[in-house]
């Protein structure tokens, strides 16, 4: 009687392709030279929903100062009108321009991190620049404060000179934690470590300080 001999199911498997590890994000590519520290792999979702949970909570934080100084002005006989310092015009340009040059940034990065090292010579050049753009912002603003006091005008003097140092300077601080993270790429930029979320999340973070500055901006001048 003879007998049927059935072969053992073929079980397929998948060995790792060097392709799917990726780099941080950056288009997958190997570095050329072979140092494969710079091979990271995405970060994970929380990491990217961080961001937008973090920006959600600072708007609500603004909203409720613009309420409250709505509030307190409908509400006040001792309202006075306060002329914006004109330094706010050029702290504005400056943190526009930080905004473009962060742009700017991200193509010489990417080839840097996508393995092309030997054709880009200072990859981190327009991230030096956007610092020290947000930095003269930050200085602005102080020299914004200044021009106040000589005149005079300090938190307590009145309602809306309050609200200005208030709002200006809720706002600086908000700079000053995105200076903190433009020094953080920079580090894993200059360690070959840096990873595409880390950029991205950063430069959404200083987009959104733009955006909110010229809302407080416009917000100051017609309601102070």
């Amino acid at each position: 009687m003879a007998t049927t001999v059935h072969e053992p199911p073929q079980i397929e498997t998948f060995e790792p392709r060097v392709s799917d590890a990726g780099n941080g994000g950056w288009k997958n590519l190997l570095p050329a030279d072979g140092d494969l520290r710079a091979v990271k792999d995405y970060s994970p979702p929380p990491a990217s929903t961080a961001i937008w949970v973090g920006l959600f909570g600072i708007t609500m934080m603004f909203a409720a100062f613009t309420s409250a100084l709505i509030v307190r002005q409908g509400a006040s006989l001792d309202w006075q009108h306060l002329s914006v310092p004109p330094i706010l015009y050029f702290n504005t340009v400056l943190l526009l321009l930080s905004s473009v040059t962060l742009e700017l940034s991200r193509k010489p990065i990417a080839r840097y991190m996508g393995g092309l090292r030997s054709e880009v010579k200072n990859p981190g050049l327009w991230l030096y620049v956007t610092l020290f753009l947000g930095i003269m912002f930050v200085a602005g603003q102080y020299l914004a404060w200044r021009q106040l006091i000589a005149k005079g005008l300090y938190i307590w003097t009145n309602p809306n000179s309050g609200f200005f140092y208030v709002l200006t300077a809720a706002h600086a601080v908000h700079i000053l934690g995105g200076l903190g993270g433009l020094l953080h790429v920079i580090r894993k930029l200059n360690a070959g470590v840096l990873r595409r979320s880390t950029l991205v999340a950063t430069a959404r973070y200083w987009h959104y300080m733009d955006v909110l500055w010229i809302y407080l901006l416009i917000l100051l001048w017609v309601k102070l």
